[in-house]
């Protein structure tokens, strides 16, 4: 009887402490809403416990732009679907006979979408790093020429980089770079520019890093006042051949550096592979053929008769950590497109959105909830529910690759939150342990906002601050 009356008292405490949580947040919530910043805004929020009980709910089923807060379910689903040791292969094969140190035929590198391939993020990814493996793999069958091509496959991602919903602004910067079956450098140059003496002066462009395989780069760029910070567009479409950027950068620095995304990550490799062949003397009878154009020419690209290396990327949960510290767009198209070709042998975003949206439909989220275009948030078209995103944060939990997944979360407001910003959307998703053991599932994300972004954040963490 006395351990009944315990159990009664243990339930009913937590009853209370949960209306008392509830009621402190309608409170912090109820005077975020009456702020006259955030009187034409929209609101989603959703608290549960770990076990998926409600504690909060506000608009929860309302499908609103999550911004990179969608990280969250392409990088729990990528966890389940290729695995945490899941890695990246690049291959290096060839075709035809070799005799005398002569290749008589191609060098194929055959990528599958590794988006670290050339990244400065791993000693292993580094440009020299991979162009060595490169340069070992062809010399360990002795060739020093190559009478034919190296041929770059990138066929196993589709030729169109960039989701449908990119908006013309973002493509040409560094967060919103196209994706492809070869990556490099994640696909992405800086543009070092020196300022103007005075306000209002044309800024001059020093160089791009690494050198642009463009025609010409037109530069609009002009001087503001001391500590303006980087108020630039680039410009760039895929495969264009033409750049320019327009916006501002600071006076009073000798250099001012700002980043782009590529037009055609296989013409910046080309290059770089290219200049290291000759640096080891390689020879070349023919050229570095992308694959891009061999399939605008409506030629096959030839598979190889051996594979000579395979170069595996880091692991999975190491890329994901990254995805999702520093929200890199680039990770979460390419790992949409994997999905896509794990499951149905051709990455496309079309087709990786589709496979998305049924993992979490199979894992109990209505494919209604998930209106999305993209793997990385960056699209505005997207919509989704705080509901939903609980729920793949429920889902995550319980897997065996959970604790991968939660160390990949950025720190935040002493929580541990995905954070989401375009244009005039804020959001977060993510857990939280009070003080005193309660542990909570959250999702807050808010549309048409009307003040800064740092603005709203402070006062979206005294929401979540009813937690504490």
């Amino acid at each position: 009887m006395r351990k009944f009356f315990l159990f009664i008292f243990i339930f009913q405490s937590t009853i209370i402490s949960a209306q008392t949580v509830s009621q402190k947040i309608n409170k912090a919530l109820a005077d975020f809403l009456n702020d006259d910043q955030l009187k034409h805004a929209i609101v989603s929020m959703y608290v549960t416990d770990t076990n998926g009980n409600k504690i909060f709910g506000y608009n929860e089923q309302y499908g609103l732009a999550p911004a990179s807060t969608q990280k969250i379910f392409t990088s729990t689903a990528a966890l389940s679907l290729l695995g945490k040791d899941f890695r990246y292969k690049t291959e290096v094969g060839y075709n035809g006979n070799i005799s005398n140190q002569i290749l008589n035929g191609d060098i194929i590198i055959k990528g599958y979408g590794d988006p670290t391939f050339g990244s400065w993020r791993y000693t292993q990814t580094k440009p020299d790093s991979i162009l060595n493996f490169i340069i070992k793999a062809i010399e360990s069958l002795g060739i020093q020429k190559i009478n034919g091509n190296v041929i770059l496959d990138d066929g196993s991602f589709s030729y169109q980089p960039t989701p449908g919903g990119y908006i013309w602004e973002d493509m040409g910067n560094y967060y919103g770079s196209g994706s492809w079956a070869i990556n490099w450098r994640e696909n992405q140059y800086d543009l070092v520019l020196k300022p103007g003496k005075n306000i209002g002066d044309t800024s001059t462009i020093i160089k791009t890093n690494p050198i642009l395989a463009v025609n010409d780069y037109s530069n609009f760029i002009t001087t503001a006042e001391e500590n303006s910070g980087d108020n630039t567009i680039l410009y760039l479409p895929p495969y264009g051949n033409d750049a320019f950027a327009e916006g501002t950068i600071p006076k009073g620095v000798n250099r001012f550096t700002v980043s782009g995304s590529v037009a055609y990550a296989a013409d910046q490799f080309k290059a770089e592979l290219d200049s290291f062949l000759l640096k080891n003397n390689i020879l070349i009878s023919g050229d570095i053929v992308t694959g891009a154009s061999l399939e605008k020419q409506r030629i096959k690209i030839p598979s190889s008769q051996q594979i000579i290396a395979t170069y595996s990327s880091p692991s999975l949960d190491s890329i994901i950590y990254w995805f999702m510290q520093k929200s890199i767009n680039l990770y979460g198209e390419c790992l949409l497109k994997t999905i896509a070709y794990k499951q149905e042998g051709f990455g496309s975003t079309v087709n990786g959105v589709y496979e998305l949206k049924k993992f979490w439909q199979q894992n109990g989220i209505d494919s209604s909830a998930l209106n999305i275009s993209d793997g990385s948030g960056l699209s505005p078209q997207n919509r989704v529910t705080s509901f939903a995103m609980v729920n793949a944060l429920l889902y995550a939990q319980k897997q065996s690759w959970f604790q991968s997944f939660y160390n990949s979360l950025p720190d935040a407001n002493g929580m541990k939150l995905k954070s989401g910003t375009i244009n005039a959307v804020r959001a977060f998703g993510g857990y939280y342990t009070a003080g005193n053991g309660k542990k909570y599932v959250l999702s807050i994300i808010v549309n048409n906002y009307n003040t800064s972004m740092g603005g709203v954040t402070s006062k979206i963490f005294k929401v979540l601050d009813a937690l504490k």
